[in-house]
């Protein structure tokens, strides 16, 4: 099997993907033992330095300014503020401290600089750093990238057909080319999927597909579990089953092996068991502390002990696959 391919086609997702679970769970394993530590796991912490107010109108989100939810709109953190979390969470054993502000696109303004200041402040303090600031322009990236910045997370959550009935106010395009600005700039790509929108097993593989064309593949993938928030259009959407999510992640382990494939929201709701059977499946990044952006997350005293259980040791900064 080529170990960089980027002309997977659609039926080989397909049949990869719908393998026994056992098989499936044992090919992924295999790749991910020829090309990662099997007992590394990438700790990172998400900071949310700007939330709520967003102009968009992801049906997921909590953030957006056009639905009734629990999350109202608050000024930016400060410097300070920000550094502060940043030391703590590296200090909690976090290697990546991503930065999300909930913008619709970065701005030339002194707000885009207070972000440049914090990322390089925090990469001297030994960390990488990851910005989700939304669609993003050339010279920006190239700011990002004077002053440190690792990787940047902009997310594509589904296949492009059903991208038009989540989101209306961008398009996938829009999102593919800050993808191509990102890689431009030298920065790393961090592009991941949202599971239980609604969308079809095709939807995921599609998604898949689209990262698997890209040359290079993202550097990393989170995998996210859709929470249902009161006040969204999709506030009824149950739960997606374990093992559609072990089985999304064995199957992106297989078509990007060398991608680190990372558990983010949804991981609350999992336990011990379902969480060291997707580390078996090609996991090995998880988003550690007690929020992601707007919801509540494992607690990084609980993930130490699991850790532990497991055998599993922290990656340190700056690593290279």
């Amino acid at each position: 099997m080529d170990k960089n391919r980027h002309n997977w086609t659609f039926d080989e997702l397909n049949s990869i993907y719908h393998q026994p679970l056992l098989q499936l769970i044992a090919a992924a394993h295999a790749v991910h033992r020829e090309h990662h530590d099997l007992q590394e796991v990438q700790v990172c912490t998400l900071i949310s330095i700007k939330t709520g107010g967003c102009p968009e109108d992801c049906k997921y989100c909590t953030q957006s300014s056009r639905y009734q939810t629990e999350t109202s709109a608050q000024p930016m953190m400060t410097y300070e503020e920000v550094l502060d979390s940043a030391k703590k969470a590296i200090a909690n054993g976090a290697t990546r401290i991503c930065l999300g502000a909930a913008w619709r696109e970065v701005r030339d303004s002194a707000q885009f600089e207070q972000v440049l200041a914090m990322v390089k402040a925090i990469t001297e303090l030994g960390a990488e750093v990851c910005c989700t600031l939304g669609m993003l322009k050339e010279h920006q990236a190239k700011k990002l990238k004077e002053v440190g910045l690792y990787a940047y997370n902009h997310n594509l959550d589904t296949s492009e057909e059903f991208y038009k009935t989540i989101i209306t106010t961008r398009t996938y395009q829009d999102r593919l080319r800050t993808l191509d600005v990102v890689d431009k700039a030298g920065i790393s790509v961090c592009c991941g999927a949202i599971l239980g929108m609604g969308e079809t097993v095709s939807d995921r593989l599609q998604f898949l597909l689209t990262l698997s064309a890209r040359d290079p593949h993202p550097e990393s993938t989170p995998l996210n579990r859709l929470i249902a928030i009161p006040g969204t259009p999709l506030e009824k959407q149950p739960l997606t089953i374990i093992w559609e999510l072990i089985r999304m992640v064995a199957a992106t382990r297989i078509v990007l092996p060398r991608t680190m494939i990372r558990l983010s929201c949804g991981r609350l709701q999992m336990t011990d068991e379902q969480q060291a059977l997707c580390f078996l499946a090609g996991v090995n990044s998880v988003h550690s502390g007690e929020r992601l952006l707007t919801l509540p997350n494992k607690i990084i005293d609980h993930d130490q002990e699991l850790f532990q259980l497991l055998g599993i040791k922290k990656r340190a900064a700056f690593k290279k696959v």
